[in-house]
């Protein structure tokens, strides 16, 4: 019997690790946020000061990484038995994720490790090239996306309650920026699926959204 698996894909802000985490403990289902293994990377490489520009020293830090995954009610990660949770969310981490993403040597060794989450009784995988290249199989796929303004004023918000300063055209213009590069990199680039549903979420609530992916998944 095969372990059936949603996918659901987009760009950074678009709220798929909220959804993703809604709908897993709904269905009774595992979690894979795929961008906390990347983001974890980018800690992992920040802390030991690899070169990220170095991509067989980034290589190196990516097989000698343990992760673990605590997938609550709020996702927790440790790294080498260190809980970074409150790291993943930076924007320094952020970029460094999205620059040793783009390494295909990196990506490989990362992939089986993704693969592994697939077990009983499903599983919801969240990222950026779940349906088109860690699950092309997947029964069900979702493309969720929002508008750069809207994505910009919600990570401007979550930071501003945090007590974190920030600036709202700066984060619109990085977020333009990671845009531009996950969908223009060589390896796996942020791309909808052929047989994705195309769900933007920009007038949408939190709950629009899963309803709207439950009822496709139904």
């Amino acid at each position: 019997m095969s372990i059936p698996v949603l996918t659901i894909d987009g760009p950074s802000g678009a709220g798929k690790g909220t959804v993703s985490r809604a709908i897993a403990k709904q269905l009774g289902w595992n979690y894979l946020d795929s961008g906390s293994i990347y983001r974890s990377l980018g800690i992992a490489c920040l802390q030991s000061q690899t070169d990220l520009t170095n991509a067989q020293a980034v290589v190196e830090v990516a097989k000698a990484m343990i992760l673990e995954f605590d997938c609550g009610d709020e996702l927790k990660v440790k790294l080498n038995n260190v809980d970074i949770t409150a790291q993943l969310g930076t924007e320094a981490t952020g970029s460094a994720a999205s620059v040793v993403a783009a390494i295909s040597d990196v990506r490989a060794v990362l992939l089986q490790k993704q693969k592994d989450f697939q077990q009983p009784q499903g599983l919801v995988a969240d990222g950026r090239d779940m349906g088109t290249v860690v699950f092309p199989n997947a029964e069900r796929k979702v493309y969720l996306t929002a508008s750069a303004k809207e994505r910009a004023k919600r990570r401007y918000k979550q930071l501003i309650e945090k007590g974190i300063d920030a600036n709202l055209a700066q984060i619109t213009d990085e977020i333009q920026a990671r845009d531009k590069r996950d969908m223009e990199r060589e390896t796996a680039p942020l791309a909808q699926a052929d047989n994705a549903l195309y769900l933007d979420s920009s007038d949408l609530s939190i709950p629009q959204v899963i309803d709207e992916i439950l009822d496709f998944i139904r």
